[in-house]
């Protein structure tokens, strides 16, 4: 397992690559750093925060899904907003966890067409949203969060994930 610490502007990250065919963990900073940095500065949260990413496999995946959402199925992100709590002065609020399977990144990415890195680039935002807040649980709530991923991806250059 590969482990790390960068920071965005406003968020420390602390990056894990536990298993699965990932890029070297320089390339997947290069990709989360901007989406944190572009998410963040789109959403009502903290302005200092710490966000944990966890690159792993789709076995782990199924595991966290089945675990947590009681989907016996391997998924390609999921989130874990930290709850509200107490925080010491002058340290920052953990913002929650970020996890992405490769397989189903790799896999979706080649049957849509898609670049892998902007295709993860799209789950990173993606899980920050739902860290944020958001959800796509309605048809309203599903529009309304695809159209800040929209906004989101194009101000990283990268064109719309829905089209």
């Amino acid at each position: 397992m590969v482990e790390g610490e960068a920071s965005s502007p406003a968020f420390t990250i602390d990056y894990a690559v536990a298993t699965g065919d990932w890029p070297a963990e320089d390339v997947l900073r290069a990709l989360v750093e901007p989406a944190v940095t572009a998410a963040a500065a789109r959403t009502d949260g903290p302005v200092q925060a710490s966000l944990s990413v966890l690159f792993t496999d789709d076995a782990e995946m199924r595991a966290l899904n089945a675990r947590f959402r009681g989907k016996d199925k391997p998924t390609n992100v999921l989130s874990f907003p930290a709850p509200d709590s107490m925080v010491p002065p002058g340290t920052p609020r953990h913002f929650g966890d970020i996890a992405l399977g490769y397989e189903t990144v790799s896999r979706e990415a080649k049957e849509e067409g898609k670049s892998f890195e902007h295709h993860l680039t799209h789950l990173v935002v993606h899980g920050f949203l739902h860290l944020a807040g958001h959800d796509h649980e309605t048809e309203v709530e599903a529009e309304e969060m695809e159209q800040l991923e929209r906004e989101i991806l194009q101000s990283l250059a990268i064109g719309d994930p829905y089209a």
